[in-house]
């Protein structure tokens, strides 16, 4: 299986909203081309960033097929199908596989019933056995409450052949490390968080799924791939003058920031679903001063 296409910029795309709550679609539209004509590598649809807690099933297949449509095969599509019940994503997952256009899924670790180890690798490998879709497992212990440690990463990476990577978001570098030095090949190991990709590129990771990528895809997308070559000092450049903007993006929660920074550029209207609403005027106010600062 050729995993190469996950390597470099994933975007976790938003999902944009009308003023009434109903997905825009036509704002959607000019997202997907926005990050494409940007070099983004490939579109994480329906992630944490896309909002889909609060979307229903009709409108998460519909946003699917858009993006799908959209998109005409110019990049990878990665849709978020994540669960605390086994049984129940298993069926979802076999829904998603039946969209053409679909070239793997972004699996969160179970949150809320806080599975120990034993628990969390069945329900991964129930889930690689019932699909052949590559699943790229996602460690975000900050919302899940559960964390999967690396020997669990690396034995799932081990013995499924359609377990492809995994979105590291933990904050934990020693278990990161662990999981590069001893993952099997072709298993990729994607960073979740924006502000520390680009160390955790050289320490041997290979790429990462942003938010940042929303309203800059063009100057993420050149840092991670300057870091990718190498080339860290051009890449440094980059992402110093990024790390204000990160760091306010993610200072009142996501996707709230990175929808305010979007709005300012003009991309989508600032709505949001409850029960997550816009960020602080006084937050507004500084992501404005950044915004216009980097244009």
């Amino acid at each position: 299986m050729d995993i190469s296409k996950f390597r470099g910029t994933g975007v976790a795309i938003v999902t944009p909203f009308k003023t009434d709550g109903s997905v825009d679609f036509n704002a959607l539209k000019n997202i997907v081309n926005f990050q494409i004509d940007n070099g983004v590598n490939f579109i994480v649809a329906l992630g944490t960033t896309g909002e889909p807690a609060t979307l229903n099933d009709d409108e998460k297949q519909a946003v699917i097929d858009f993006i799908i449509e959209v998109n005409k095969k110019r990049v990878p599509i990665v849709v978020g199908c994540g669960g605390n019940n086994t049984a129940e994503l298993i069926k979802y997952t076999n829904q998603i596989e039946q969209n053409e256009g679909v070239d793997a899924i972004l699996s969160v670790a179970p949150y809320y019933n806080k599975p120990n180890q034993t628990g969390i690798f069945e329900h991964f490998k129930a889930l690689a056995k019932s699909t052949k879709l590559p699943i790229i497992l996602y460690n975000v212990p900050g919302r899940t409450a559960s964390n999967i440690n690396e020997e669990t990463t690396l034995k799932l990476a081990n013995q499924f052949d359609n377990i492809i990577g995994i979105k590291e978001a933990s904050g934990n570098f020693s278990q990161m490390m662990q999981i590069v030095k001893n993952r099997p090949d072709n298993f990729l190991i994607l960073s979740g968080d924006d502000a520390t990709a680009l160390p955790l590129i050289s320490l041997g990771f290979d790429g990462v799924i942003s938010v940042i990528s929303n309203a800059y895809p063009k100057e993420f997308t050149e840092m991670i791939k300057l870091s990718l070559q190498g080339d860290f000092n051009k890449a440094k450049s980059i992402h110093y003058s990024l790390l204000d903007i990160i760091n306010t993006m993610f200072e009142e929660g996501n996707p709230t920031g990175v929808k305010a920074y979007m709005k300012h550029l003009n991309l989508i209207e600032d709505n949001l679903r409850l029960p997550l609403v816009s960020v602080s005027e006084e937050l507004n106010s500084k992501i404005k001063i950044l915004a216009d600062n980097l244009k």
